[in-house]
Parts: structure tokens; sequence; C-alpha cells
């Protein structure tokens, strides 16, 4: 046991921390996030199933392995439909962090929309007036909220209770409140769809329930049939007694908006959900332990393709030539799963070697491997380069041509322009005949064409002097054929 562990750290490396360390940021992240929702026994239960397959996996039980396997292939559509909702919201909070969505408020601002609020409310739970009244946490609304109208007034007891006047437009709406703002007024919320288990709620309490389900907004609510006070948070709903708690209720909701103190984002991460952060820590050492601990060496071969690299411009490189090696590569398994076998080449640089021919070493350096796989061995070790100078020499352009003129008229000359070209060929090529030809051009379309600019044909080895092969154009001239004479 010692001594397993002892080989296990010797094999720790700095790529394995970062590797824990990202993994205990998703599991902290998923273990905050399924704290305080009714989903997590859903999750729970798949927990228990990963716990399952991994002593599964350590005790080489198959059966049970492939059977969990099958299952978890297909475990993202069941998650993506099981918690679509929370999905959406998780990826809308993910959006925020990269915006820097900032809403700091001077202690005495919250304090005093705090008061506002509670004694708003009273007032108009004395009166039996009801009222929905929504406070913006950190998740966005605005797909949560249906119809109503723009306001973005200051908070003020007075403009609250014109709202919520019977008599008034949005009375039957919600107001959207976001710091000591009202937003919008005249909103409809979603409705809950556990309200049942709430008792018999009203339409008010059902919407207020439903938003709190979908957001960490809390909803004020007043009943204008009992004169109470309720407060929906957290995917609960609650009366609150009087002024006094409901007072204290929105201070602890603005102080976790703007906190008083304001420590490093860091050594404010690390105070929070410091439960939560260790389980994951050990989670995913546990899971480093299962899948990512490298316990044995293999060897795989691949073909992979020589690169030929930094040619001066007037050398060629003769056939013929190697053009693969095979390639040993030493690693873990794990490693292999994240390689890109066809991202593997031998890079030879030729701009180190004299023309001629040279047996050239293939070295462990000229193969890019990821940094947890070596290279064991390349075969062949060596491999022959030829490569010589090239020579210039000017070729002339020779014009191919199709078909017959259109009746009445004849060729009378074909110029092409250039009228040679000047190519750099390999020296095994030289005393032999190079033929520079053009696609053939097609005689028959002389009564609309004059004009051509073939292609070139021409031999594989052979360079044009600039690089590139010149724009050929073709010029046919031609005349009247004399009409026969009719006895």
């Amino acid at each position: 046991m010692i001594e397993n562990t002892l080989t296990m750290l010797n094999a720790f490396r700095i790529q394995d921390i970062l590797d824990i360390a990202i993994i205990s940021i998703m599991i902290s992240a998923l273990l905050i996030w399924f704290k305080d929702r009714a989903s997590r026994f859903v999750f729970l239960g798949i927990t228990l199933l990963g716990v399952v397959y991994m002593l599964a996996r350590f005790f080489q039980l198959y059966l049970t392995t492939v059977v969990l396997q099958a299952f978890f292939a297909i475990l993202l559509f069941v998650l993506v439909v099981i918690f679509q909702e929370d999905l959406r919201r998780f990826f809308e909070r993910l959006a925020l962090l990269g915006s820097f969505r900032k809403r700091f408020f001077a202690v005495a601002a919250f304090n005093e929309s705090a008061e506002v609020l509670a004694q708003t409310a009273a007032d108009l739970a004395r009166k039996k007036v009801g009222a929905l009244i929504v406070l913006q946490g950190h998740d966005p609304l605005d797909r949560h909220l249906t119809g109503g109208s723009n306001l973005d007034g200051i908070l003020s007891q007075p403009l609250l209770e014109s709202i919520f006047d019977p008599h008034s437009i949005g009375h039957d709406g919600a107001i959207l409140v976001d710091g000591n703002r009202v937003m919008r007024f005249g909103c409809h919320l979603p409705l809950s769809a556990n309200a049942a288990q709430h008792g018999n709620l009203g339409l008010r309490h059902t919407a207020a329930l439903g938003l709190s389900e979908r957001s960490d907004a809390i909803c004020i609510v007043v009943s204008e049939e009992r004169g109470t006070i309720s407060l929906a948070k957290g995917e609960r709903i609650q009366e609150i007694t009087n002024a006094s708690a409901l007072h204290i209720e929105l201070e602890a909701f603005f102080a976790k908006r703007a906190p008083l103190a304001k420590p490093g984002p860091i050594l404010r991460w690390l105070k929070e959900n410091q439960r939560e952060k260790v389980i994951a820590i050990v989670l995913a050492c546990i899971l480093w332990v299962v899948f990512g601990y490298q316990r044995e060496m293999i060897r795989r071969d691949f073909m992979v393709p020589i690169e030929y690299r930094n040619a001066p411009a007037e050398w060629v490189l003769e056939e013929p030539k190697a053009t693969e090696a095979k390639v040993m590569l030493m690693g873990h398994s794990q490693a292999f799963q994240l390689l890109h076998p066809e991202s593997l080449k031998i890079s030879l640089d030729l701009a180190q070697l004299p023309p001629g021919r040279q047996d050239v070493t293939l070295t462990r350096n000229m193969v890019k491997t990821p940094s947890n796989l070596a290279v064991a061995g390349i075969s062949p070790e060596r491999i022959t380069v030829i490569t010589s100078r090239l020579i210039s020499m000017t070729v002339p352009i020779e014009v191919l041509t199709e078909n017959n003129p259109p009746q009445g008229l004849a060729v009378q000359k074909i110029i092409a322009t250039p009228a040679e070209v000047r190519i750099l060929i390999p020296r095994r090529l030289r005393g032999k005949r190079i033929r520079i030809l053009t696609e053939p051009v097609d005689l028959a379309q002389l009564d609309v064409q004059k004009a051509f600019a073939p292609s070139l044909r021409y031999p594989p080895d052979i360079q044009f002097a600039g690089g590139k092969a010149p724009v050929v154009r073709v010029v046919v001239k031609t005349l009247q054929e004399p009409t026969p004479s009719r006895r």
C-alpha cells in the first residue's frame, strides 16, 4: 500500500494538479448549484450510479461496467431533458460573469429601499390591496417576464401605492424592482407547477412561487383577500408576520447582492461554501486515482508523413524520396486517448543540407508530439535525400489546336504572348527536350472569338522563374477563304 502510494506520488505531474483543480471547480459548482434545488435528488441518484460504476471498474465487474457505460452514453440527453430550465439558468449566470455586471449601493440606499418596500407592503396589507413586487437578484429575468411597461423610476411609497391602486392599469400585474429603482410594472410571471404542495394559493402567490423556482429573485406578495404579506424565495413561499420581519428579510437580500465587506474575489470565493469545495477536492482526487492515474506505459506505432521544409528556391528534391516513416511512441493509455494521429509528422529542415546525395538521420526532436508522450524510435533511422540545383533555360510555348475553323475562314497566324518562358529544371533533365504546351485552342470558336487564355501543360519536375506559371494569351489571325466560282 505504501509502495503504491509512493509510486503514485512520484508519477504526479504539474498537469495532474491542473487537472484536479479544474475538475474540483466543476464539481464544487455542481454541488453548490444543486444544494438548494428541488432536483438535487435526481443529481444524488446519478452520483450514486457513478460511484457504483467506479466500484465496478475497480473490482472488474464486466457486466455492470458495460451496462452503466451504455447508460452514461445517453445520460447527456437525459440531463438536458430533466434539467433544461436549470441548465439555461446556469449558462445565463456564466454569461453574466463575462459581462462584469455590478450593482453596488450605498448602505443607506439599500436600507432605504428595504424600509420603503416593507412599509408599503404593510400599508397595502392593512388596506387589503393586492400587490406583487419582484426584487431582482443576479439572474436575468427578461425571458421570465411577459407584458408590462417600462418605467425606470426611483423607488418610493407613493409610486408603489399609485401602481397598485385598484383603479390603476397595472394593479393586477407585478412590478420589477432593481436596487432602488422600479424598472417595469404590469408584468406577468410564470406560474408554479408545484403550487399544490403549498396548499390553496392564489394567482399572485402561484406566480411569485413560479418565478422563485426559475431564478434567484424574491417576490413580495400582498393578499387582498386576507390582508397578509408573503415572501417567495428559493422555491418556497412563507407568510411574513409584520413589516419588521419583512424589513429584516429584505436587508439580508440586499446585503447578499451588495455585501458591506468587500474582500478580494478569490478570498471571498474561498470563504463561501467551504464544505462543498472540500467535498469537490476529495471527489476530484478520487476520480484522478480511478480514471486519471496512469499506471502502466504502453507503446504504439504510427506511420507518419515526412515534411521537407525550408528548401532553397533554386533547389529541387530528386526522386525517389521518402514520404513517410514509422514512429514508435511511448506513454500512458490516457495520453494516447488525447492524441490526434493526423497531427503527427516528421519535420526535416533542408536549409542546413548541402546539395547532392545525403544520408540524414531521423532524430526524435524532428517529431512533434504531446509532452506526455515520448518517441521510442523511428524506422527507418536514416533516409537518403538527393538535392540538386536547378538549371535555368528558356523554352518556347507551343500552342495546341483542335477542330477546324468555321466554313469560310482560314487560319493565317497564331501568336502566343509571351512566346517563350524561362523555367528551372533539375540537372537530370539537362539535355532532354522540355515542352511547354497550351491546352487545345478550339478553332471552331473563331467566328465569335479570336483571343484565348489557355492553361499550360508542363512536366511536374520543372519550376517557373518567379514561382508561378505565366498567363499566356493566344491570338488567332484569320482570313476569308475565296469562294469557288460557278460556271
